[in-house]
């Protein structure tokens, strides 16, 4: 079975091959145009996806050599994500279906992150407890397989990676932030600033919202005695607020390993890439015990082989779409 997956839920244009299981190829084209704006802007998003798609898989079909008349099947994220980049993808994915007579798949995004574990060794077994972490969605999910999965804990207001985004800004740093918060906070001292951790209320929900307020009226009242306390303390800031954050997800995560007794942990999402949560997972895996699983950087971050994976899963399950979806920029997993 050979089949082509597509990725355009925010910024990122992504194409992948998969045949009979194995990636052949997975490429992605980011969206520099954002950065002077300090965000994604949709808008520009939808724009930059209708021009970088159709090169995109083409470079994805010549990588894997395969020809688009060998393809058995077109899959593509219905969400959740931005509504005109979701559109993108989902229509040009239904074009391409419908001209080769081929079955079309629909890929929830979340579930795509977390099986993007299974697209290289080593993969975890079912079931198995998944911190899901990215710029839009924070999620404890437990996932009995490739097609049941619950959410066990979430954020009830900013995500953990739009917690380092915005705090990076307050801070200064230019977009996309967080990698730059992590590459500064590797040189600071994390205890050397305390801020409020969240969420506290015995769930294993998240909350971010409280911190990023913390950090913006601790800035105001330092900078107002001392115009240079920023720069003077930069790495501390960068190490102290990445320290909380990830403080927060471990806690809830140990929670939820407790209350599940599932042993085998695995991190995924872009903030996946984060210095101090690998390193701070690894630590409590060695405490706890824990068999910890992270895929390769390439994976974490949006693209489209963690789509074909999800896809493939559901093309051995019968799971079709008919011509008649949607993109749901709220899909629920």
């Amino acid at each position: 079975m050979t089949l082509l997956a597509i990725e355009s839920s925010c910024d990122d244009t992504g194409a992948a091959v998969f045949r009979d299981g194995e990636l052949l190829s997975n490429v992605v084209a980011g969206q520099a145009v954002h950065a002077q704006y300090g965000g994604v802007v949709p808008e520009l998003a939808s724009r930059a996806h209708q021009q970088h798609l159709l090169p995109v898989v083409t470079a994805a079909l010549r990588q894997a050599g395969v020809d688009k008349k060998e393809l058995d099947a077109v899959a593509v994220t219905q969400g959740p994500g931005l509504l005109g980049s979701l559109l993108v993808g989902h229509l040009f994915a239904k074009s391409l279906a419908l001209a080769l007579r081929v079955p079309l798949l629909t890929v929830n995004h979340m579930r795509a992150h977390v099986l993007a574990h299974f697209i290289r060794a080593p993969r975890p077994a079912f079931p198995f407890l998944c911190l899901t972490v990215s710029g839009g969605h924070t999620q404890l999910v437990v996932v009995r397989s490739a097609l049941d999965m619950e959410i066990i804990g979430q954020t009830i207001d900013d995500a953990a990676g739009e917690a380092f985004d915005k705090t990076a800004k307050l801070l200064g740093l230019s977009y996309p932030g967080g990698p730059r918060l992590d590459k500064l906070a590797q040189t600071g001292n994390p205890r050397r600033f305390v801020f409020p951790e969240g969420a506290l209320d015995g769930s294993f929900n998240f909350s971010f919202s409280g911190l990023k307020t913390s950090v913006l009226y601790f800035l105001r009242k330092e900078t107002a005695a001392n115009p240079d306390f920023i720069a003077e303390n930069l790495a501390d800031l960068c190490a102290s607020i990445q320290y909380t954050i990830v403080s927060t997800l471990l806690r809830q995560l140990k929670k939820a390993a407790q209350a599940t007794g599932l042993r085998q942990v695995a991190l995924a999402g872009g903030v996946a890439a984060n210095s101090g949560l690998r390193e701070g997972l690894q630590a409590l895996a060695e405490t706890e015990g824990y068999a910890v699983f992270i895929p390769d950087f390439e994976f974490c971050t949006d693209n489209a082989a963690m789509v074909g994976q999800a896809a493939i899963f559901q093309y051995e399950a019968g799971d079709f779409a008919s011509q008649l979806s949607s993109p749901d920029p709220r899909l629920k997993l």
